[in-house]
């Protein structure tokens, strides 16, 4: 899959809004410890808009890559400002840093 230490240089446009690690704090984005396996608006502590409880996927390789490409057109009516990361490659190293750092 992707590059981990790449995809952590990527991460510094998300660690404005989102933590990591184990019993990180919820920032504007929710903290994304266990994010693989875990559905849409369901991080323990945080309060998902309606369109993220909706959406009703599980968080995994395959939903992270399309979401990750475009997450308003993915999930519409989130409150997410990040526009996306249109080459593959980027959204390839930070799933690869995301699977390493959140569980």
């Amino acid at each position: 899959m992707g590059d981990a230490e790449a995809g952590k240089k990527i991460f510094i446009k998300c660690a404005q809004c989102h933590t990591v690690e184990k019993g990180g704090t919820h920032k504007t984005g929710p903290n994304l410890w266990g994010l693989f396996g875990q559905k849409t608006g369901q991080a323990p502590g945080f309060s998902s808009n309606d369109a993220n409880k909706m959406k009703g996927i599980v968080w995994g390789e395959a939903t992270l890559m399309e979401y990750l490409e475009n997450p308003k057109k993915y999930i519409p009516g989130m409150k997410m400002t990040f526009a996306g990361l249109k080459k593959k490659s980027e959204r390839e190293d930070l799933i690869q840093y995301l699977k390493e750092s959140t569980s």
